[in-house]
């Protein structure tokens, strides 16, 4: 992912608008306050953005006047309140590039024809037209130059405009179109009838949160004062306007910010809107769709129970396979300039992809879908952290996971990156993930955090015995690997976590889906934003194939019976219809595997609950997972 971020200050204020690049808060992304104890300066805020996206950084800066006139860039430090007249605004957009598409290099932000700037992070898989040898950031700007920017445009879903009987889109519409993951600022000169700020952003069809800082006159170019990160505040997520008017026409007095009006405003695409309400039409099963699903009970082995399944179960398992499948193809296709990188590597370092490896459902099922889209010539990196050396669950997992893709798979080169660590080991690192997961502020999101961030960074050991690599020697590897696909929304969406199965019994079906639908619509906030920010401090794109649009509308489509049937034992009812996708895909003994969350699959929760409270029991008492980091320290 991408580092992109507009400060705008004037008049009096400065807001500072970090655009989370489809994860939460980029801005906020790694930077701790300063030395002085004053907050972050726009150097250091360059810096965390630069981590993201370490392939260039760039920024534009221009100044809106009292009288609505816009002076273009005069320099690129970029720095807070850098001169002008009383009542100008100001606006530095600032673009770290973390590029994956297009024949050439490009440099963000991007400026048009028209003036109007851009800096996007994100990938467009539709909507969009988005050529082969182009960037999807250039793709993007060229259809956002031909939109209309009249003010009632932008506030209806009507094709043509009213005003001036424009065919062309508004920038909601442009923006609802586009399939993918995405963050962006977009400044549109003229919009509206005056200036225009457009900062939005969505993660995987739900949308997450800008974030935005405002600071008082005379705090230069320092953040106010603070001890944690606190002075980052999270937006309802979308996409807004910020109307930029001309002071002499809007009688505000000239002390006050040119920032006269923000706006949200609607997705102007109904399937959108179906998505993030997340309704399915068959919850409660009837006595004759039970009746029908009697032969599936049978043997305790799911492979058996597979092969004793009603043709409307396997129909099912087939379509969410071919989702899955189109979505990892989508995420992981090499285009030129990404091949031709790669080509500068050494035969033994060609690893384009990797994947986040517990060895689990989830995790084996992305590996057997990428191996059927990726080029056999390439290698797979199957990234596990472990803070239990070889005896914690996921290396356990992972080992055996690696045996049999190797089976379904032999010409394929897999390799285990085993990434060891100790938590105690970790002081600086621990500090530094903690502002990573802001706004999250709990034991267990630093605990995620920790092994996310750790896993990310692809740093450990091979052993080549059992990868068959470097003569069977064990040796030292981190991987290259810049996109990083991870399984997260699979248990969401099928009904993988225990409190689900706790739902289903007190209230049945209706309780589940509720439970359910929750999950889904908070995963942005809860997870989505945390894990990018970990996973991309590394200069690294997380990509999330079981949050495709399409995979998401394909499970809504299937009746909740046939994803998961939680009146099964663990490891067979939940996750229900992912087992039996495993099966069609050869990875049998994957398809018994039980939900482990990545704290205790790597044995981090343990650890930290030791170093922390003084043993795992002691940790309960307190109810760890819900004590936040700042209040434990006092």
């Amino acid at each position: 992912m991408c580092g992109i971020a507009l400060v705008l200050s004037g008049g009096g204020r400065v807001v500072v608008a970090p655009s989370a690049a489809a994860a939460a808060a980029v801005a906020a992304v790694g930077i701790q306050p300063s030395d002085e104890g004053k907050g972050v300066t726009v150097d250091e805020l360059k810096a965390a953005l630069r981590r993201r996206g370490p392939d260039s950084l760039g920024c534009e800066r221009l100044r809106v006047r009292a009288d609505g006139t816009t002076l273009g860039s005069d320099g690129c430090d970029c720095g807070v309140g850098n001169g002008g007249d009383v009542g100008d605004t100001e606006l530095c957009f600032i673009g770290a590039t973390l590029q994956l598409r297009g024949a050439e290099p490009i440099l963000q932000p991007m400026v048009g024809q028209s003036g109007n700037v851009l800096v996007y992070n994100g990938e467009i898989y539709g909507g969009v037209h988005v050529a082969d040898d182009q960037n999807d950031t250039q793709s993007l700007l060229s259809s956002l130059e031909s939109c209309c920017s009249c003010e009632c445009h932008a506030l209806v879903r009507d094709e043509a405009c009213l005003c001036c009987g424009s065919v062309g889109k508004s920038v909601p519409q442009i923006l609802s179109t586009i399939k993918g993951p995405w963050a962006l600022i977009y400044w549109q000169a003229e919009g509206l009838k005056n200036n225009v700020v457009w900062p939005g952003c969505i993660r995987e069809k739900k949308p997450l949160a800008p974030t935005v800082k405002v600071m008082e006159s005379g705090e230069d170019n320092d953040f106010p004062e603070s001890t944690n990160m606190s002075y980052w505040e999270e937006l309802p997520c979308g996409i807004y306007s910020i109307q930029l008017k001309s002071l002499e026409k809007s009688g505000m007095c000239m002390k006050e910010a040119c920032v006269s009006e923000v706006r949200r405003h609607d997705w102007i695409n109904s399937s959108l809107d179906e998505l993030i309400q997340w309704k399915r039409k068959s919850i409660v099963p009837t006595v004759d769709d039970l009746t029908s699903h009697q032969n599936s009970v049978g043997d305790y082995c799911l492979s058996q129970s597979f092969r004793n399944s009603t043709e409307a179960d396997k129909n099912a398992a087939y379509k969410v396979l071919i989702a899955l499948r189109e979505s990892v193809m989508l995420r992981t296709n090499l285009n030129r300039l990404f091949q031709d990188d790669l080509n500068k590597l050494k035969d033994d370092e060609l690893a384009p992809i990797a994947i986040l490896f517990s060895g689990g459902l989830d995790s084996m099922i992305l590996a057997a879908l990428l191996d059927q889209c990726l080029d056999s010539k390439w290698t797979i990196d199957l990234l596990n952290v472990s803070f239990d050396g070889q005896l914690a669950p996921d290396r356990i997992s992972a080992l055996a996971g690696l045996k049999e893709l190797q089976r379904i798979s032999p010409i394929r080169r897999w390799r285990l990156v085993e990434i060891d660590t100790v938590l105690t080991n970790l002081k600086g690192e621990s500090e530094h993930v903690m502002s990573l997961i802001y706004p999250s502020n709990t034991y267990m999101d630093l605990n995620i955090g920790i092994a996310l961030w750790l896993a990310a960074g692809g740093d450990g050991w091979v052993d080549g015995s059992i990868c068959n690599m470097q003569d069977g020697c064990r040796y030292k590897y981190k991987s290259t690997s810049r996109v990083l696909l991870v399984g997260s929304g699979a248990d969401e969406q099928c009904a993988g976590y225990g409190r689900h199965r706790t739902k289903y019994r007190l209230g049945g079906w209706v309780l589940l889906d509720e439970e359910m639908r929750l999950d889904v619509q908070r995963i942005w906030k809860r997870n989505m934003g945390r894990d990018d920010r970990c996973i991309s401090d590394h200069g690294k794109e997380a990509r999330f194939p079981f949050l495709d649009e399409n995979v998401i509308k394909t499970l809504l489509e299937i009746p909740l019976w046939d994803i998961a049937k939680l009146d099964e034992p663990v490891g067979k009812g939940d996750k229900k219809i992912l087992r039996e996708v495993a099966n069609l895909l050869g990875i049998k003994e994957a398809a018994l595997q039980p939900k482990r969350a990545i704290q205790f699959g790597s044995r981090i929760a343990r650890e930290s609950n030791r170093k922390n409270f003084g043993s795992n029991r002691a940790a309960n008492q307190a109810s760890a997972g819900s004590v936040e980091i700042h209040q434990r320290a006092r």
